[in-house]
């Protein structure tokens, strides 16, 4: 197996970069004969696995100590050397480098702290310093994880330098070689990069994540609720209810006809929330309870990714989602889970291994509601206040912690680290931005009206077979028993698995107290994925981890349904 060596100064970040390209399962093992201790992990490249080495930090090949010594024996057992260097100690570091090149072993040079020479007013001709070393070089921040990309990928540009160290006068050489390629400048930070600076700083981070999470929730109420109450209400009550009146009236309201297109009407009125005609009920949810909130979500979610902000709080996020078996990046699934689980099923794709992308996709069909039901949850259980909406979400966060620890303790396998390019803060190109919303709104109504429209079609029919009576039956175990729920709950898990929000809009006419609703929320959110995303996840998973995906969900969902109707 090919030996990759990480060696530098003490203190130039080597460690950082090891986690950065091996990930945080890691081993450490004293060298043979000794007590010095150095840690190696693995990677693969190019579908080889190599082994990579953490070297233990030293000034020169002289071996004044017994670490020096020990990087010595590691050095002659190396294929490749990544020699890592204190970019704002450019001068000193490549003392050590200049050393390395005479080993005459395939190098990198990687170019650590990125970052910090340009706050100090520090400019680096990386190009320059290549063509001087006959290197690749390469710019890093293994801080925040840029540049570890692009380290990756030039590993197989490895080469042995042609560099002529220069005799004896080494220190002269290395002055040459600044001058050629360092030049010196005062300046400040900036305003966004000292806000680049504190997203990803754990002591500043996690309160700039918790107000933008704040003030991005209400911008999507502000903006969904406006939409709602002055455009699409009035539409369907000045425009579309009349004409629907005069339809009803046409084909007859008691006729099967009218109950599918109409449905049912109340006090002779049409309920566009209950009544469960495809015209009403099909159109009014999706367009009308439905799309303001979509909208407004991805506008705010376009924002936040083209500003270069989701790279940050993957980055901030990485140690926290390395508990439930994830890294940082994964974060960028369940945020897209928020606006529609189909979408979110396929950017699990990032991830590098089948078990990450198992953990993701089962947490996120779980235990992350899309838009299109959160809005129909906050617009029945806001009736309750606060406290409703609390227990659901707050259950529903608690399980996702709870199942994505167990499933990193069950399921065998490595979390690989992060790796990402962190672009810098900028203010977003409107029209850019407008037109990745509107893709993404003409691909939800592509997804969510037929859908719909189906589920409600559906669940007309199953009344009138009598599937819904006899599914509520033969389940009243546990509907009744376990969770607490009305027999005619079942119709609403029925539907769930054609479209969340309508199953969800099915619990209006029930009647249901705060405590039933609470837990039929948690559980429409749990038991099992929407029609669309089942069929993304059978493509990205596969049958076999699909169907034991499912088993958790169901499994999961009885047991904390069981569990809420017991506390509340």
């Amino acid at each position: 197996m090919k030996k990759i060596l990480l060696m530098g100064n003490p203190n130039v970040g080597k460690s950082a970069v090891f986690s950065r390209l091996t990930g945080v399962n890691v081993i450490a093992s004293n060298y043979p004969g000794t007590t010095v201790e150095f840690t190696r992990g693995y990677m693969l490249i190019d579908g080889e696995k190599v082994e990579v080495i953490d070297v233990p930090g030293v000034y020169g090949l002289l071996a004044a100590s017994r670490a020096e010594e020990v990087a010595l024996n590691m050095l002659e057992e190396g294929d490749v050397i990544l020699d890592i260097v204190d970019s704002t100690k450019l001068e000193r570091n490549l003392n050590l480098t200049l050393q390395l090149i005479k080993t005459a072993k395939p190098m990198i040079l990687v170019l650590n702290m990125w970052d910090e020479i340009k706050h100090m007013g520090i400019e680096i001709n990386r190009e320059k310093l290549e063509e001087i070393l006959g290197l690749p070089a390469v710019a890093v921040c293994a801080l925040t994880g840029e540049g570890i990309k692009a380290l990756r990928s030039r590993i197989k540009e490895a080469a042995v330098s042609s560099f002529d160290g220069g005799g004896e006068n080494e220190w002269g050489t290395i002055g040459e070689i600044i001058e050629k390629t360092q030049t010196l400048s005062h300046r400040h930070h900036t305003l966004m990069e000292t806000l680049g600076d504190a997203s990803v700083s754990p002591y500043t981070g996690i309160p700039i994540a918790l107000l933008t999470g704040f003030v991005s929730f209400k911008i999507i109420r502000f903006i969904g609720e406006g939409l709602i109450s002055y455009v699409f209400e009035p539409l369907f009550e000045k425009l579309w209810l009349p004409l629907i009146m005069k339809v009803s009236a046409l084909i007859g309201a008691n006729t099967l006809a009218g109950k599918i297109i109409v449905g049912e009407l109340i006090d002779g009125n049409v309920d566009f929330i209950q009544s469960m005609g495809v015209l009403t009920t099909g159109l009014y949810v999706p367009l009308a309870m439905v799309l303001p909130y979509v909208f407004s979500f991805y506008l705010v979610l376009s924002f936040l990714e083209d500003s270069g902000y989701l790279p940050r709080l993957g980055i901030l996020l990485d140690g926290f989602m390395h508990k439930i078996g994830l890294h940082g990046l994964a974060i960028i699934p369940m945020i897209l889970g928020l606006g529609c689980n189909v979408p979110a099923a396929l950017s699990t794709r990032i991830l590098e291994t089948r078990r990450e992308r198992f953990i993701a996709a089962t947490l996120m069909a779980i235990a992350v509601p899309c838009m299109a039901q959160i809005a129909m949850i906050v617009g029945l259980a806001g009736k309750f206040g606060a406290k409703a909406l609390a227990l659901i979400f707050g259950t529903l966060f608690i399980v996702w912690l709870v199942l994505g620890v167990l499933q990193n303790l069950i399921i065998k396998g490595d979390s690989p680290e992060i790796f990402v390019e962190i672009p810098p803060y900028r203010l977003p190109y409107f029209n850019a931005l407008l037109k990745k919303v509107l893709m993404r709104i003409r691909w939800f109504l592509g997804e969510a009206l037929p859908f719909v429209m189906l589920g409600v079609l559906a669940v007309n029919f199953l009344y009138a077979l009598g599937v819904i009576s006899f599914i509520g039956h033969i389940s009243r175990p546990v509907i009744t028993g376990i969770m607490g729920l009305p027999e005619e709950a079942a119709a609403a898990l029925v539907v769930g698995f054609l479209r969340k929000d309508v199953a969800v809009g099915m619990l209006a006419p029930l009647g249901l107290s705060m405590k039933q609703l609470v837990i039929t929320s948690v559980a429409l959110t749990m038991y099992f994925p929407c029609m669309a995303t089942f069929a993304v996840m059978i493509k990205e998973l596969g049958w076999k981890d699909m169907l034991l995906s499912a088993a958790i969900m169901m499994v999961s969902t009885i047991f904390v349904a069981g569990i809420l109707n017991i506390i509340l």
